[in-house]
Formats: structure tokens, C-alpha cells, sequence
């Protein structure tokens, strides 16, 4: 089948399904006129892909799953290093959410202690303070 009917079977788009080939996820074969064939095979494996991005996960992180995407991975129960994977991908997310959340305090204490001075220039400077510190926040939310 061609990208365009794999989209439509699957939901993904043309650019997530040709993201899914690039990252090694999923494969075609090329057609004389150069259009990919995916197998049918592939419907099953792009539905997989997007049920575990949805979850959270990457594609980085579904990489080493490839072995089960043909399947109904959201059947059975998840093998240890699945559950390894998504572990890693929480606590993750959990240090970003922290990070995000410090973030805001500090804007919104900026921004209540810019309210509370009444003097322009000193709320600007306070807000500053705040976005510099966010700024250096910001790159604890690598990962």
C-alpha cells in the first residue's frame, strides 16, 4: 500500500509515518516511480507506534521494541524492559513537570511582587530576575 492509504488506515500522518521510516521504526519498499510500498503489515506496526507515543514514550524509547510492534503490544502484560522503558520515560516527564512548575512559581511570585511595589522599574526588574532564572531552569528540562 502507498503512504497515503497506510495514513488513512492508521490515522498517522504522511509526515509522522516518513518520520516513523527515517527513525528505523517502519520500512517500504520502493516502487519503480520511486512512491514507497508498505506492507500490510505495517498497519499494525504504525497503530503500535502511535499507541505507545501516546503513552509518553519516544521514538527513541520504542526503538528497542521493534520485535513486538507486529503484535498486539497493549494485550498482554508488558515484559520487564518495557516496564523499564516507561519507568525511565515517567521519571523523566516527572523531572520536566518539576521544573516547569518551579518555573511558573518563580513568574508568579515576579509578577505578584511587581503588583505589590507599584513602581514600574522595580516589577521590570523583578520579572527579569524571574525569566533569568527560568532561563536556567529551562535546561534541567533536557532529557
Amino acid at each position: 500500500m502507498r503512504i497515503g492509504e497506510l495514513a488513512r488506515a492508521t490515522g498517522a500522518t504522511v509526515r509522522a509515518l516518513r518520520h516513523y521510516e527515517q527513525a528505523g521504526l517502519i520500512g517500504s519498499e520502493r516502487e519503480p516511480n520511486g512512491y514507497r510500498d508498505y506492507g500490510g503489515s505495517a498497519v499494525v506496526r504504525v497503530r503500535n507506534i502511535r499507541a505507545l507515543v501516546g503513552a509518553g514514550l519516544t521514538l527513541d524509547d520504542i526503538r528497542p521494541l521493534l520485535g513486538c510492534l507486529d503484535g498486539d503490544v497493549l494485550a498482554g502484560r508488558p515484559s520487564e524492559r518495557v516496564l523499564a522503558i516507561a519507568r525511565e520515560r515517567l521519571a523523566v516527564l516527572e523531572r520536566r513537570i518539576a521544573a516547569q512548575t518551579e518555573a511558573r512559581d518563580r513568574l508568579a511570585a515576579a509578577l505578584a511582587a511587581a503588583g505589590s511595589a507599584g513602581a514600574e522599574g522595580a516589577g521590570s526588574a523583578v520579572a527579569a530576575g524571574a525569566l533569568a532564572g527560568h532561563a536556567a531552569a529551562g535546561s534541567a528540562t533536557e532529557g
